[in-house]
């Protein structure tokens, strides 16, 4: 009798304090205007990656955009638009974005994904483990990918 009123008691002290804590508001999104259009920026390329729009990637881009792939290669811009887009791409899921101001106008938007890709022909897959760097600028009122780069987070997984 005496555990059942001790445990009534726990259970009328914790249904108390459960609901004070659960009422206070939630944190306020802490991004910055900066890191939330650079943030949305960088969805449109993976979208556009996903997709293979040629098109959207075209707009994204600067004239003088390059990428260095999971292959190290340095590719310009018209060669590069070819390569982001690409058909046999089966997933590709972001996570732990940062965005780094470089200054006036520009920075820098780090992410680590999951990449799964169709294999080429005598290569296999690419590494499903993957860090992606893109450098974005400011002109005019819109932000342009000016270089992007990915490289291999796991060596195990090639």
């Amino acid at each position: 009798m005496k555990v059942c009123h001790a445990m009534s008691a726990v259970i009328l002290l914790l249904a108390s304090v459960i609901p004070g804590v659960a009422q206070d508001p939630a944190p306020a999104n802490l991004a910055s205007p900066l890191e939330q259009a650079l943030v949305a920026s960088e969805k449109s390329l993976i979208a556009a990656k996903k997709k293979d729009d040629a098109t959207l990637l075209k707009r994204i881009v600067s004239e003088d955009f390059s990428l260095v792939g999971i292959d190290g290669r340095l590719l310009q811009r018209q060669e590069a638009t070819g390569d982001l887009g690409d058909s046999e791409l089966v997933e590709l899921t972001p996570y732990d974005m940062k965005v780094v101001a470089a200054g006036d106008g520009a920075a820098i938007v780090t992410y680590d994904a999951i990449v799964r890709k169709k294999p080429e022909e005598d290569q296999g897959p690419p590494p499903r483990y993957q860090h992606f760097t893109s450098v974005w600028v400011r002109q005019g009122d819109t932000w342009k990918l000016k270089f992007h780069q990915a490289t291999a987070a796991h060596w195990g997984d090639w």
